[in-house]
């Protein structure tokens, strides 16, 4: 029986996007010493054709991020033009009657932070600080902030794996990195609520479920303590600093531990891996599993916030899954909205293919496919029925 969900009245529908993997021609960041994005989508000169485009789809809000080594290309000189075209950008979304939802800090570095140390250095939590104030003082009028994207993905890539720079491997470095974001997000936060009265501020936290493998009680445990040192940890440390609480959504893992054969003090001692093979998978290999959303909602609900869905989407180059993905994590978002959880929006990533980090430009992360060659922008299948749901705040389903 087919049926209809009706989300709350002025829920916000949304698209999310980053400076780095999105904009283009940005030289002076760590990542393009380490992986070039060249022109990458070149949204910053097409910005107003994507927002259009936005537009078109129904959308009236849309995520993106400020891009650190534009605006603050040498330490302590700020560029003039670099923070006007920023005003440009936030000023056409508001002639669009989007909401705009502002990242300061979205894993690419200007080149001098990184000299110094990067977010290891004592002092980065200043140095983030004195940025986070000029860009407040300068783009006015914005209500949602975030300081961070991800924190625990960040620390982990760079500074445990090491596939990301700095390329660092080393378990107690992780300790110090997350203290120092920790401090950043703190500072910013009281700055930003210094200069604007009115703004709301937190930061977009990965939620991943963390299911054990077999249910065995030495997986049960370790998956708890997985639980809380990458869902719960960084959220806890802030918890008296944050005005809503950004989610990102993506899959879930079940999980196997096992203790590794050579113990240092610089490493991680346990190995954990995904063990569920039968689930559907994303082309990069991303478990799908909808319901996840669902607990990493009830998650962190604990904190009393507000909770905007700031990422949700996944790789699909041929467009075969999208559609339903975000019909069923929709589905569990809703479930979360009718027991009383406080979810007022949901951004998908991505608006447009792009960047995909390490990964390059082959996973297809957008609604919108973009021709690498032309830069031409054409709108999925998933994006027109996207742009339904949003345009009627609902969700049909056939349960």
């Amino acid at each position: 029986m087919r049926k209809l969900l009706k989300f709350p009245k002025n829920f916000l529908w949304g698209c999310a996007t980053s400076a780095y993997q999105t904009e283009g021609g940005i030289k002076n960041s760590d990542w393009a010493k380490f992986k070039d994005a060249g022109i990458a989508c070149d949204h910053y000169h097409r910005y107003e054709e994507d927002f259009d485009l936005l537009k078109k789809l129904n959308q009236n809000a849309y995520r993106f991020s400020i891009e650190w080594s534009r605006i603050e290309p040498k330490e302590g000189e700020f560029d003039k033009k670099e923070i006007q075209h920023y005003k440009k950008v936030i000023s056409a979304l508001k002639k669009r009657k989007i909401v705009p939802f502002i990242v300061l800090y979205h894993f690419s570095l200007p080149l001098w932070f990184q000299q110094k140390g990067g977010w290891i250095c004592s002092d980065s939590p200043k140095y983030f600080a004195r940025y986070t104030r000029k860009i407040t003082q300068e783009l006015k009028g914005v209500e949602f902030w975030m300081t961070i994207n991800e924190p625990m993905v960040y620390v982990v890539n760079s500074y445990l794996k090491g596939k990301w720079p700095p390329f660092k491997k080393n378990f107690l470095a992780t300790q110090k990195v997350t203290a120092n974001l920790i401090e950043a997000h703190k500072a910013a936060f009281q700055i930003i609520h210094s200069i604007q009265k009115k703004a709301k501020v937190g930061v977009s936290k990965n939620i991943v479920c963390f299911l054990p493998y077999k249910n065995k009680a030495l997986n049960k445990f370790l998956a708890y303590l997985a639980d809380y040192f990458w869902n719960d940890y960084f959220l806890d440390h802030i918890k008296d600093y944050q005005d809503f609480v950004g989610l990102n959504y993506y899959f879930y893992n079940q999980i196997k531990f096992r203790l590794k054969k050579k113990i240092s003090l610089k490493s991680f001692p346990i190995e954990f891996y995904n063990c569920d093979e039968k689930k559907e998978v994303s082309d990069i290999g991303w478990r799908i599993h909808p319901e996840g959303i669902y607990w990493a909602i009830k998650d962190v609900s604990e904190f009393e916030k507000p909770i905007y869905i700031t990422e949700n989407g996944l790789a699909d180059a041929r467009d075969r899954l999208r559609k339903s993905f975000i019909r069923d994590h929709l589905y569990w978002v809703h479930k979360a909205i009718k027991e009383g959880e406080d979810v007022r929006g949901y951004f998908h990533w991505s608006l447009i293919d792009n960047f995909e980090w390490e990964k390059g430009f082959g996973p297809r992360f957008g609604l919108v496919e973009v021709d690498y060659n032309t830069l031409a922008r054409k709108p999925r299948p998933s994006a027109f029925y996207y742009a339904k749901v949003s345009k009627e705040n609902a969700l049909i389903t056939n349960s």
